[in-house]
């Protein structure tokens, strides 16, 4: 749903010129040194790009789903690591306090989440538990007016740069499935908190991950989120639905950058003699790429269309995310191949997203996890 086509026009334009203009002028910047510079952090503050899901009266740009995309599609043609700072606290890191939080806890915690005064992090993976999130082992047990939490979570995205938490704990161990799950909000200074490495990954240089253990680490009881205990794993489930088409649209954001930047070298690059975008099997690539791009931008959405219309989307944001995170992938490997061995070399960039994007069929709930919950819905609604 598009509210003011006007005004978004304005943001699009805006989002799309930093793109083109800062962002994409230091993507070599950012893979060489593993860091975003701390000036185009403050730029996106100042945008308010850290406030994009969060309610205007705390501050935030309130964007619809549709809206949400659509900026997506801007923002991301440029490197994924400048959404990922961003993107735990438009997503997964806030909207868990944004859905199910207290009055209390909204009024504390989103007015300075929009400003990017807070990076918020969604502490839910764990040495084992990651597909299978039902069965995390971190404890949250409550004593006197805190709660006391133990374990630690790993692949924590922007967990170095947190300022909160939401933090997903088991404060009944005597359920052993999702039941016993609650969330809570928790200072990322509380004593207690420590942090591991940074993790050195494939890709997504910029974009930081590491450990965060928690060690009779005390939360004050009024941060359960919502006040009530095992309701985590249902308000993990409802972040994690509109993460699923935020991430389908990121995907499809940087399927586009990568096929303008295959065309314009495919358009330039000869051999024998002629283009070779002139070549009927290169063309087959590009074509191959457009359609299936076009395809995810249409699933999309859709789905961004249906969860605005306040409809079920579980099974449309899960297609989403399957779908474009896979083409993505096709796309990335089709353009290295257009590129030939300049797409193997690094100072081309393309074999830089090509490693980037091979994480979009990991988190947010990996292919195979997208496919169990597609065919379960299936069969739900058959029975």
């Amino acid at each position: 749903m598009i509210r003011d086509q006007e005004t978004l026009n304005g943001l699009l334009d805006t989002v799309a010129r930093f793109v083109r203009e800062r962002l994409v002028p230091n993507e070599e910047l950012v893979a060489e040194t593993d860091e975003i510079p701390e000036d185009i952090v403050t730029d996106m503050k100042n945008m308010g790009l850290f406030g994009l899901t969060i309610p205007e009266r705390f501050g935030g740009l309130e964007l619809t789903m549709e809206e949400e995309v659509l900026t997506v599609f801007e923002l991301c043609r440029a490197s994924p690591v400048f959404r990922s700072l961003l993107g735990t606290t438009v997503g997964i890191g806030s909207q868990g306090i944004l859905f199910d939080g207290t009055p209390a806890q909204q009024e504390e915690y989103l007015p300075r989440l929009a400003t990017g005064e807070l990076i918020a992090s969604f502490a839910l993976t764990e040495p084992e538990a990651g597909s299978d999130a039902a069965s995390l082992r971190t404890t949250a047990i409550l004593d006197s007016d805190h709660y006391v939490v133990n374990g630690t979570k790993r692949f924590i995205t922007n967990a170095p740069h947190a300022g909160i938490f939401t933090l997903m704990a088991r404060t009944n161990p005597e359920i052993k499935g999702a039941g016993g799950i609650s969330a809570f909000i928790v200072d990322a200074n509380t004593p207690g908190i420590s942090f591991g490495k940074r993790d050195s990954k494939m890709g997504q240089k910029g974009a930081h991950t590491c450990d965060v253990i928690f060690d009779n680490c005390r939360v004050p009881a009024a941060n359960l989120i919502g006040g009530k205990e095992g309701q985590g794993f249902k308000t993990a489930m409802k972040v994690l639905d509109k993460g699923r088409i935020h991430i389908a649209a990121v995907c499809v954001a940087v399927a586009e950058r990568m096929l303008a930047d295959a065309l314009a070298y495919a358009m330039q690059r000869k051999q024998f003699g002629q283009r070779i975008a002139d070549f009927q099997l290169v063309q087959a690539m590009l074509a191959d790429c457009k359609t299936e791009i076009y395809a995810a931008r249409s699933m999309v959405l859709d789905a961004a269309r249906r969860r605005d219309d306040n409809l079920p989307v579980s099974t449309e944001a899960s297609c989403a995310k399957l779908f474009a995170s896979e083409m993505c992938g096709r796309v990335a490997d089709r353009a290295v191949q257009i590129f030939g061995g300049a797409g193997y070399m690094s100072e081309y960039g393309i074999e830089r997203f090509y490693r980037d994007v091979r994480l979009f069929r990991i988190y947010e709930g990996t292919t195979q996890i997208q496919q169990i919950v597609i065919a379960r819905n299936m069969i739900r609604e058959a029975e």
